[in-house]
Parts: structure tokens; C-alpha cells; sequence
């Protein structure tokens, strides 16, 4: 095989549907040379019709093809190229069967064998989106040719195996291991297929009319049991309620979730959803980290019915899969889990992400051209998630809820296990609402960039990016009045925006606040008249909803983006906040606001001054039982004075992780103490508490430490995707060292540079992002900036580059 791997294109995926219908696909897959060594066999048994007999084709196999057979001839393997097997003088019925082996079990392209340090049992996961399938067995790896998937798997005899659905039986095999035999899915893509193995720990369930299962590694049994009812009724609850807001139970009693180690985030295989282990937190989670599992949990089933069920026909509409299950998830959270806060906390830490990134030169439209699959890749941001589930919060918002879950019914109905486009989904909310949505559809989706919406004079002032016309947007105008520390509602203006100017009807003349985009409907950057500005910043602690003290905090947020607010007075702004507020949903996320505006966003010289005035908030706010958590984690980040530190070690006596943010704030403050580490980490429970000591020194003030660190990021790998490798790199770079790190900026670059030609889901979608610099200067942009515009550069590196450059060069500016 050549050593370009060919990425498929719209016209050639185009043309395959056009020329086959799959049947059904009979993989046998070999993970017995797993279990020591690196090597996955599989043989591809693929059934499928061609609709012009003797035309030619390809299918997708990426690996080491052994043998490959057509109607019973033997394929010519010298035309093997590119990740494809040609396919010649194909019949009206055709059998192809392929033989390959995968040694590049490593990486994380698609498969990864990975070895518990603790206890050195080997696990095997696979995650097929976008086009990885390929990686593991022979296929057509694109969306729209589903199929019936049938998998035998032989497997060592000490390991479990899991897939899309239960085993039909597991027998010993003759030449050693077990063999679990499954049977036929449902018609799916081949990139939400799976299979899974190793030696884990199972807890079953029966809730209602499914059996529910629960996995992990054997080291993390005890956190897992911890978990365990609150993952059950989280998916029980969830399965009830899209079961009926769909009007299509979940067809199939078995529903899985496998927490694997050394994964960044979790995937929507059918009915057995991989996810990665770092969610298993090893010390007691928060009130948020419940909260961000829950809506995980519910975004990855929601895709079994929006992505699984029905699909989207090419990658260009990834954002339809990936945003209707964002929106699903938080809606179903506020309905469904203790997680009532859900649309405030949305707003206060996701919504963030997605306003930064449409604001940078990376911003694309939420349905963009998708040439090819490396296209695809780009697009896992935030404009497809965040942005497009705030731009379907939106739609709700216009056409009403229950015309929309009428329109969804529809959709669901009538395309079951089928493929769409765009349009039948807004062509069935519209139908549902009475209304034509194709103009708004053209607005919202195929348009970059934020819209800005300012009140001024009775009139909403609507313009869009670089001048343009704005899109049409529903809001509400909340109207309060001060009264004592409280802010009272005495109004709701409600407005349909029309053209650059709409006057809004019904607003009180006397106000103190007129808080635009009250109840966060629609996806814009949002100002007021000075004196509401004024009253938003020194009391938005005042106002009565979460929701409303969200809207408040995040528009001062996003004028400190771009130039508008001191970070001083943003901190104002949200200190003020913290120091009365009560929400658990938006504490946690104002806490993690205000670390980054002291720490990232203010001068060097002030961000000891800044870090100690979060820290008497924190302080204040770890009294109250319902934050205490939160609010001991962010003074650990923060402590300045002995009196901090004080209460830290007192809390931190019988905890084992506020023990380690408190070495790493020490560290970071020039007090090291390797014999703390060593000792800690002997106790800690935690089979990936190496990273946590790692981080310890990372933190410190020294060029070899940090060199010690990138070398076990960079050289070995040896960090775990997701949360522990982000928590690492959040020691690592500490702004307020930044002569010591602008020199590791620009080392950065040149790992971007060796990387770029790698791509794969954990290359780009872990290390690259989570070790992005928080600090840097002018020539580090001015590089970054290069490097992004090369020709032939990785879409995704070269979004990641543009959105992290922009974010730098309005901290630099903010910086002063």
C-alpha cells in the first residue's frame, strides 16, 4: 500500500451510493495478538448489489491486506493504493471478502490497545467517526451506506468482549481464547459500529423494558461502583424520556456504556457508547462534573436516535448529528436530571467556546463545504457543536417547543434508518409550525460569524459580521429596576428582529437595567445603554434567575473579548456575582471564568493581586456547604496569603486531589517538595496518579521541569487523552511565568509541525488542543499564522492555530 492514505470525497462518495446497496457486512475480528503484542486481524465478508453490472469501485482498507477475493477471484493486492482496493467488473450480486491485519494499534487511529500502568492489563477500544472503520476491517467507509453489521470476535479467554448489541453465544475456540458470536444490527453507518475487549469489570441493571450495562478497567472498579446508580438512572430516565418525546422507544433491550482508558471524549456506537475513563473522577466529583456527565451521557443517546437511526447523508451536515444531540442533551437534562440549571450553565461555560470561535478567523458556517472527510475532521469544534445547539435553542425558541417535537416525530417516522439532509429536518419542523423556514435556514446555517443586537432609544440596532445584514432572532429584553441589592423584573419585552432596526414594543421609560437576550434565546453578541452597563457590572449578583446573572456575567465576558472591559472590571463583574450566588449550576463555571480572567487575562505584574482577590471570594464561598468543593478547588489554583493555605490544608487532610492542586499551587509559587509527591502519590488511588505528579512539576518555575514534562507529553506519549492530559497542560502553562514559557510556545509550533502529516481523532482532538499555550508573544502569532496558512496544511491543525492564535492575541491586548 502507498503511503498517502487517500481522504474520500463528496463526489466520490456520490458516486459509490449512486453504483451499490450494501447488504449486510460479516466481520470476524482477531484480538488474540492484542493480548501481548500489536496486531488485530479481521476478515471482511462484504454482500452487496451493483446497479450497473460490470462497473468498477472501490472499497476502503486501510491496513495490511492479506488476501482479497471478488465472486470468487482472487484481487490483484499490487493495485492496493491508498487505503483502497480496487474493485473490478463488478456483478448485479457480489461477495467481496478481504483479509487484513492492523499493527498500528497504538495510536489511536481508530483502535487503540492500551496497557494499565497499575496493574498491566490490556484493554482494546475502537471509535470509528469519521472514517476509521477502514482502519480495522475493509468497508465503504461513508455514512450512507448502511448496513446490517454481524461480528464474531476472538478474543484471549480472560477478556470480555462488547459491541453494538449482546452475544448470541461465547464458546472456547479450538486454537485457543473464546469466540463471541453476535447478531445482525439494525442497517448502520460503519462508523458507529464497535468492538470492544479486555478484562473488565461489569455491573448490569434491569431498568424498564432495557438492560443496562456498565464497564470499565479493573483499577477503577471502586469509582465506577461509586457512579453506578447515578449512570443507571441518568440512563433509564433518558432512554424514557427521548423514548417518548421521539414517539420512538430505543428498539433494542441491551444499551452498554464502556469507560476505556486513554480516550478523549466518548462516541455514539448503537447501543454500546465508549466513553473515556477519566469521567470516572477519582476523588468525590462536583456538583458541575455530575452535571457535565449527565450531559454527556444524554448527548451520546440522543445521537442513537439523531445520527444512529437517522443519518446524515455526507459529513457537511456533522453539525445536524453533533448539535441536535448537544441541544438534546441539555434539554433533556433540565427535564429529566436533578439538573434543572442546565440552559444557565450552557450559557456560563459552553456558550463561551462557541462565541470565541466565531468571532476568530477560524469561523466557519455551522453548515459548511465538506469536500472530503479531512474537511469532516475540522469541523469537531465549536461552531458545530455550540454554536449549532445555540442556533437550535433558536429555532425552538420561533417555531415554539411543541412544533418542534411534532416536527422531530415527523422526521423520525418517516426517515428511520435511512440517511437525510438539512432540509428534511427544517422541512418537517416547518410543516409541524405551519411556516416556511427556508430563508431562516439559509440565515442561520450558512452564514459565519456573530450577529451583535444593541438597545438603544426603544430601538434594537441588528448588525451582522463585517457590516453584513443581521439574521432575523427572537429575544427577550428583561426590565429591571434596582431594589436595595436585589434587582427586581418589572417587564418582558419580547422582539422579532426585522432588518438593522426594530422597535420594541412595550418598554418601560424608567430602568436600571435592561438586560438584552434575557433567558439566553438566541446566538448573539448582545449590548445595552451605558447606565444598564453600569448597573449590570456592579450588581448582576442582584438579578433574580440564574439564567439572567448568566446572561449578565457572559456579556461582559465577551466585551472583554474584544476590547470593551478591563479585565479588572470584568472580574468586578463576576466576583460581585459569586459572592451572593447560590446556583451549584453557574458557580462552578463563574469560578472557572474568574481563574482565567486573573490568571490568563490580566497584566503579569497584576495577577498576584487578582488571584488574591479570587481567592477571599473562594474562600468566603467554601463555607457554604452546597460549593464547597468548587470553591476549595479554585482557592487551591488561587491561594495567596498563609491564611489560604491555612484553610486548604485543613480541608485537604482525608483529600487526596485537593492534596495535589495544593502542591501544584506551591510549586507554582517556588516550593516544590518532591518527598510530598512521592508519598502522595504512594496513597493515591488513582491508577493515573503519575499524571497528577507530573503536574506538580510542571508547575514549577524551572526549564528542566518543564522539559521533563513535554518530554512525557511529546516524546513518550504517555499522557491519557481528555481531562488528564488538559489538567497537565493547565500546570504547564502558567501566565504568570511567561518569560520562562514564550520559548515553549514556539516548541509548541514545532511539534505542530511534526504532527501536522499524523491527523487521527487523538492527535488533533487531544494533544494539540489541550496543549495549546495560554501565553506567548507577538512573534509566536506571527508564526502560528504561517504555519496555518500553509498549503496542504491538516484542516483540522490549521482551525485549531487560527482559533488558539486569536484567543492569544486578544489576551495580549487585554494584557496591555
Amino acid at each position: 500500500m502507498s503511503d498517502t492514505t487517500l481522504s474520500l470525497t463528496r463526489t466520490e462518495a456520490e458516486e459509490r451510493t449512486a453504483l451499490l446497496a450494501v447488504d449486510r457486512y460479516d466481520i470476524a475480528v482477531d484480538l488474540r495478538g492484542l493480548f501481548e503484542g500489536e496486531v488485530l486481524e479481521s476478515v471482511s465478508t462484504i454482500t452487496f448489489r451493483c446497479h450497473t453490472p460490470g462497473a468498477s469501485t472501490f472499497v476502503d482498507c486501510v491496513a495490511d491486506v492479506r488476501s482479497a477475493t471478488l465472486n470468487g477471484r482472487e484481487l490483484d493486492l499490487a493495485t492496493v493504493s491508498g487505503g483502497r482496493i480496487l474493485l473490478p467488473d463488478l456483478a448485479a450480486e457480489n461477495v467481496l471478502v478481504v483479509a487484513a491485519a492492523q499493527s498500528d494499534t497504538g495510536s489511536g487511529n481508530g483502535i487503540l490497545r492500551s496497557v494499565d500502568p497499575s496493574d498491566k492489563l490490556v484493554y482494546v477500544w475502537t471509535s470509528f467517526e469519521a472514517d476509521d472503520a477502514r482502519r480495522a476491517w475493509a468497508c465503504f467507509d461513508q455514512p450512507d451506506l448502511k448496513a446490517p453489521h454481524a461480528f464474531t470476535v476472538s478474543a484471549p479467554e480472560t477478556w470480555t468482549v462488547t459491541s453494538n448489541n449482546g452475544p448470541t453465544s461465547v464458546e472456547d475456540a479450538p486454537d485457543g481464547g473464546r469466540v463471541w458470536t453476535y447478531p445482525d444490527t439494525p442497517p448502520l453507518s460503519t462508523y458507529v459500529v464497535v468492538v470492544n475487549a479486555g478484562p473488565f469489570h461489569e455491573i448490569r441493571e434491569e431498568r424498564g423494558d432495557h438492560s443496562l450495562g456498565l464497564y470499565c478497567r479493573q483499577s477503577l472498579r471502586p469509582f465506577l461502583e461509586r457512579d453506578a446508580q447515578d449512570l443507571f438512572d441518568h440512563t433509564a430516565n433518558g432512554l424514557a424520556f427521548f423514548g417518548e418525546r421521539f414517539a420512538q422507544p430505543f428498539p433494542q433491550r441491551r444499551y452498554d456504556q464502556v469507560f476505556v482508558p486513554n480516550m478523549g471524549g466518548a462516541m455514539e456506537n448503537w447501543g454500546c457508547v465508549t466513553w473515556t475513563d477519566s469521567v470516572l473522577f477519582r476523588s468525590e466529583p462536583t456538583h458541575g462534573q455530575k452535571a457535565v456527565v449527565a450531559s454527556v451521557l444524554l448527548h451520546e443517546m440522543a445521537h442513537m436516535w439523531f445520527g444512529d437511526l437517522v443519518t446524515m447523508q455526507w459529513w457537511d451536515d456533522l453539525w445536524l448529528n453533533e448539535a441536535f444531540a448537544s441541544w438534546a442533551a441539555t434539554w433533556a437534562s433540565v427535564n429529566a436530571t436533578p439538573f434543572i440549571d442546565g440552559w444557565s450553565t450552557f450559557l456560563a461555560q459552553s456558550k463561551l467556546t462557541g462565541y470565541a470561535a466565531d468571532m476568530g478567523p477560524a469561523s466557519h458556517p455551522i453548515r459548511g463545504d465538506v469536500p472530503n472527510v479531512a474537511q469532516a475532521m475540522a469541523n469537531f469544534d465549536a461552531i458545530t457543536y455550540v454554536k449549532g445547539e445555540s442556533v437550535l435553542k433558536q429555532l425552538v425558541a420561533t417555531v415554539g417547543e411543541d412544533a418542534f417535537v411534532e416536527g422531530l416525530r415527523a422526521y423520525f417516522r418517516e426517515h428511520a434508518w435511512g440517511n437525510t439532509v438539512l432540509a428534511d429536518l427544517m422541512s418537517a419542523v416547518g410543516d409541524a409550525a405551519g411556516r416556511d423556514l427556508s430563508d431562516w435556514t439559509t440565515a442561520w446555517f450558512d452564514r459565519a460569524g456573530t450577529d451583535t443586537l444593541t438597545l438603544t432609544d426603544g430601538e434594537v440596532l441588528a448588525t451582522g459580521p463585517d457590516g453584513d445584514d443581521a439574521r432575523p432572532h427572537h429575544l427577550e429584553i428583561g426590565v429591571y429596576r434596582q431594589a436595595g441589592e436585589a434587582l427586581e423584573k418589572v417587564g418582558t419585552a419580547y422582539v422579532d428582529t426585522d432588518g438593522p432596526r426594530t422597535a420594541v414594543e412595550g418598554l418601560p421609560d424608567e430602568a436600571d437595567l435592561y438586560l438584552v437576550n434575557d433567558s439566553d434565546l438566541t446566538f448573539a453578541a448582545t449590548r445595552t445603554d451605558e447606565k444598564s452597563l453600569r448597573t449590570m457590572l456592579a450588581s448582576a449578583g442582584g438579578l433574580p434567575e440564574p439564567i439572567s446573572r448568566a446572561v449578565a456575567v457572559s456579556t461582559a465576558w465577551n466585551m472583554l473579548q474584544h476590547g470593551e472591559l478591563s479585565t479588572d472590571e470584568l472580574l468586578t463583574c463576576v466576583l460581585g456575582v459569586l459572592e451572593v450566588e447560590r446556583s451549584a449550576g453557574v458557580v462552578e463555571p463563574f469560578l472557572q471564568m474568574a481563574l482565567k480572567a486573573a490568571e490568563q487575562w490580566s497584566p503579569t505584574v497584576s495577577i498576584p493581586a487578582q488571584l488574591a482577590r479570587l481567592a477571599d471570594v473562594a474562600a468566603a464561598l467554601a463555607e457554604e456547604p452546597d460549593h464547597r468543593s468548587p470553591a476549595l478547588r479554585t482557592l487551591a489554583a488561587s491561594a495567596s496569603t498563609e491564611e489560604h493555605f491555612a484553610i486548604l490544608d485543613a480541608a485537604a487532610a482525608d483529600d487526596v486531589d485537593l492534596t495535589w492542586r495544593v502542591l501544584a499551587r506551591r510549586s507554582a509559587l517556588g516550593d516544590y517538595d518532591a518527598a510530598a509527591v512521592e508519598a502522595l502519590q504512594e496513597r493515591d488511588p488513582d491508577p493515573d496518579s503519575f499524571v497528577r505528579a507530573l503536574g506538580v512539576l510542571a508547575a514549577r518555575a524551572d526549564d528542566e521541569a518543564k522539559a521533563e514534562v513535554w518530554a512525557q507529553i511529546y516524546d513518550e506519549k504517555a499522557i491519557p487523552s481528555g481531562m488528564p492530559l488538559f489538567g497537565l497542560a493547565t500546570s504547564f502553562w502558567r501566565p504568570a511565568q511567561h518569560e520562562l514559557l514564550v520559548p515553549w510556545a514556539h516548541r509548541y509550533l514545532d511539534e505542530i509541525e511534526k504532527l501536522s502529516a499524523e491527523g487521527g481523532m487523538l492527535t488533533v482532538g487531544s494533544l494539540i488542543r489541550a496543549t495549546a499555550p495560554s501565553t506567548a508573544d507577538q512573534a509566536y502569532l506571527d508564526r502560528a499564522l504561517e504555519i496555518a496558512h500553509r498549503d496542504g496544511q491538516n484542516p483540522t491543525i490549521r482551525g485549531e492555530l487560527l482559533t488558539s492564535a486569536d484567543t492569544l492575541r486578544r489576551v495580549l491586548r487585554a494584557r496591555g
